[in-house]
C-alpha cells in the first residue's frame, strides 16, 4: 500500500512537472507592438507555430506573420 501511495504522488508531481516545463519553456517569439488598421480594436488573440491572429471588435480576424510582423491576411466574420 506504501509503494502504491509513493508511486501514485511521484507520477502526480512529474505530470505538474511536465507541464510546468511545457508551457514556459521558450515562450515563442512576438513582437513588441502590433499595428492594427485603422480603427481596429483587438477582442482576442492567439497564436500557432508561424502566425498569430487578432480577432477584432468589427468582426474581423487579422492574421500575422510571427517573425516579419506583417499582416498575412484578413478574414471578415459574417453573422
Amino acid at each position: 500500500m506504501t509503494v502504491l501511495t509513493a508511486t501514485m504522488i511521484g507520477g502526480v508531481l512529474l505530470i505538474i512537472a511536465l507541464i510546468v516545463i511545457r508551457f514556459y519553456d521558450h515562450p515563442p517569439p512576438l513582437p513588441e507592438t502590433i499595428t492594427l488598421p485603422d480603427g481596429a480594436t483587438a477582442r482576442a488573440f492567439t497564436r500557432g507555430d508561424s502566425w498569430f491572429a487578432v480577432v477584432t471588435t468589427d468582426n474581423r480576424i487579422l492574421i500575422y506573420d510571427r517573425v516579419t510582423g506583417s499582416l498575412r491576411q484578413s478574414i471578415a466574420i459574417t453573422d
